[in-house]
């Protein structure tokens, strides 16, 4: 019976990990479910893996995840030559687009949504605020859109480090 439970709890902690690896893909809070999982297995294996300090880093590492995603379209929409205006227009827009994409079509419409959002965001405002031509607000709005692909490589690399800190960890 132990044999069963061990192979049972070790299969849930896999499609966890695969799961959060999946949502990370999509944006989401993939690197919060690998962490629950870790924490999850540090539990029920009688605290005999992992440890306290291998969860505070993967804590610190999906945070950082979660800054360098949300942090990465305003980067781009600065970097294709966009204002501080235009750096918080593209995080609302990720946001709302993020929000608005998620029903029309669950996982890949938050990820296609806060990306057409930080590119709306981004470039309605230099385009209506800033009185920039079309072309150049269509640059920077390509700027913040790129940025978030960007940040969320980072936040998907990041997974991956944790994932790699939990086996030395094991």
């Amino acid at each position: 019976m132990t044999t069963a439970l061990a192979i049972l709890g070790w299969t849930v902690f896999g499609l966890a990990v695969l799961a959060g690896l999946g949502l990370n893909l999509a944006g989401l809070f993939g690197n919060w479910v690998l962490l629950g999982a870790v924490a999850g297995a540090w539990v029920c294996t009688g605290f005999e893996h992992f440890g306290p300090w291998t969860l505070l880093a993967l804590a610190a590492l999906a945070t950082l995840g979660e800054v360098a995603e949300t942090a990465a379209s305003g980067y781009g929409a600065a970097r294709f030559g966009g204002g501080k205006g235009a750096v918080a227009a593209s995080l609302a827009g990720c946001i709302a687009g993020a929000v608005m994409g998620t029903p029309v079509f669950p996982v890949v419409g938050t990820l296609a949504g806060a990306c057409v959002g930080a590119f709306l965001g981004a470039a309605l405002y230099e385009l209506l605020i800033k009185g920039k031509t079309t072309a150049d607000s269509a640059r920077t709005g390509a700027g913040a859109a790129l940025g978030r692909i960007g940040g969320l490589a980072v936040k998907m690399g990041l997974g991956f480090v944790m994932l790699a800190v939990a086996a030395v960890n094991f």
